[in-house]
């Protein structure tokens, strides 16, 4: 089965000092990188998504801000293949279905942020295209959330979010991945 890795919105606002800092995204671009070597190494594609916002007074994703930009310990190259989209569903408004579709991609490897929102609606539309995603849990990264007044650690917004996404994908580790 012909793989693809996608990399979601590993992007400098989500890192330290940036305008919608993650929990932990450091580790998950870690786990990320060796995933990067692996396909790179196989020669399989691997496609970075960039969420751009168009709006001037947007408060992260800027176009043409630093924080907008894929962070820099990616191993993108000039032959990288980069889609922008405006959505969470990185699918939607997109060329992605028919770049997999020209690169004959049976399933999709899914990394990146925000574990609830980008991640989320990319894994499940993937699923529904019948890509037969697997996302790489300890490569996924999110942030603190509330609730009705009660906070919600993002370690308990991972777990909650992984642990549905298993109706749709296959939910493992780096380390079960790459064996």
């Amino acid at each position: 089965m012909k793989q693809a890795l996608l990399i979601i919105d590993v992007q400098n606002d989500y890192f330290e000092n940036g305008r919608m800092e993650l929990v932990s995204p450091q580790q998950a671009l870690t786990q990320i990188n060796k995933l990067e070597v692996s396909f790179k190494t196989r020669d399989l594609p691997i496609i970075y998504i960039q969420h751009i916002k168009n709006d001037p007074k947007a408060n992260f994703f800027g176009r043409g801000t630093k924080g907008a930009l894929l962070h820099s310990n990616l191993k993108v190259d000039k032959a990288a293949i980069v889609i922008e989209k405006h959505y969470p569903n990185s699918f939607f408004k997109t060329d992605l279905k028919e770049l997999l579709e020209s690169l004959e991609i049976e399933q999709v490897v899914i990394t990146g942020m925000m574990t609830h929102m980008c991640v989320d609606s990319t894994t499940r539309a993937s699923s529904e295209l019948g890509y037969d995603p697997i996302v790489i849990s300890d490569a996924t990264a999110t942030r603190n959330l509330a609730y009705r007044g009660d906070n919600v650690s993002a370690e308990n917004v991972q777990k909650a979010f992984l642990a549905a996404l298993q109706v749709f994908a296959q939910v493992i580790t780096a380390k079960e991945y790459l064996g």
